[in-house]
């Protein structure tokens, strides 16, 4: 794993319109009829309950969308698929086995624009940062993590499975994708929060990788790149480390060297912004070197 993609600026996202409530682990910008939006992750400080708001910018600031839908979900995400806009997050339920404790699942939702939205999928019990992304030749790529102690997945692993369409999406065909070789060491665990089409077939992927380090969490952002029809994949690359991004607070002290891969855009100048959340209790942006740009040239 390598740390090479220069940092040029970082910056604060302010959130206004949700009272004291944080506002963090948020997507990238992404249009819906005309304006751009940004999905994040709203709650309080002292609790793990959290819903899903739509924002837009208004004067410097991201106000919740009026109209739009709040969802009771975690950690919200997007991509497009055919002519619809997919918006997915994780819900979180009381454990069917542990009291006092919370068990969650990836649920998706789809429509032709945000005001049409409807779930239409529900992820296996216990995972986490199943993302869909379109390939070229039309069919779907899923990107899973299973994470089962002391079997399939360990603390969580990345595995990948293609369908020919969101109706064939199942939860057996997840739970059985295979697992990516050799991406983490069962200390570390990881998860896929963004793909992105490259030239020449591959996908781009921008994830995370944790670990736990002096009873302290990790979580760095890193992309790597798959080979759909191979599945090839190359290393694990960190393209972001907490030092890269302005001081702020945290949702616990254990929780101050944790950033959380939201979303990347892409520019043309060679450039990419990285949207994250950060400590759990705030968001930020950091302009990077593109770290798919060298595949990309691959096919110029």
């Amino acid at each position: 794993m390598s740390k090479n993609h220069g940092v040029y600026e970082a910056a604060k996202l302010s959130f206004t319109g949700v009272g004291d409530k944080d506002v963090y682990n948020i997507s990238a910008p992404f249009e819906d009829e005309g304006e751009l939006v940004i999905a994040g992750r709203v709650e309080s400080r002292d609790s793990e309950h959290s819903e899903v708001y739509f924002f837009v910018e208004r004067n410097g600031e991201w106000v919740p969308r009026e109209g739009a839908p709040v969802l009771t979900l975690q950690d919200p995400f997007y991509t497009r698929i055919g002519q619809e806009l997919i918006v997915g997050g994780v819900e979180t339920f009381p454990h069917p086995k542990k009291e006092h404790a919370l068990m969650w699942r990836t649920c998706l939702y789809r429509g032709k624009d945000m005001a049409h939205l409807k779930p239409f999928f529900m992820g296996p019990d216990g995972m986490k940062d199943l993302r869909l992304i379109e390939l070229h030749d039309g069919t779907i790529g899923v990107f899973t993590r299973p994470q089962w102690k002391g079997r399939r997945g360990g603390r969580g692993k990345i595995g990948f499975l293609q369908v020919s369409s969101l109706d064939e999406l199942t939860n057996k065909a997840i739970v059985e994708a295979p697992l990516l070789d050799q991406q983490f060491f069962d200390s570390a665990w990881g998860g896929a929060n963004e793909a992105h089409r490259l030239k020449g077939g591959r996908i781009g992927v921008l994830g995370h990788i944790a670990c736990y380090d002096k009873q302290e969490r990790r979580y760095y952002p890193m992309v790597f790149t798959l080979d759909p029809k191979t599945g090839e994949h190359t290393d694990i690359e960190l393209i972001a480390v907490r030092a890269n991004f302005i001081p702020g607070p945290s949702k616990r002290p254990d929780l101050q060297d944790v950033v959380f891969s939201g979303g990347l855009l892409r520019h043309e100048d060679g450039t990419a912004t990285l949207y994250a959340g950060i400590g759990d209790a705030e968001a930020q942006r950091i302009t990077i070197e593109d770290p798919f740009i060298r595949y990309d040239k691959l096919y110029l």
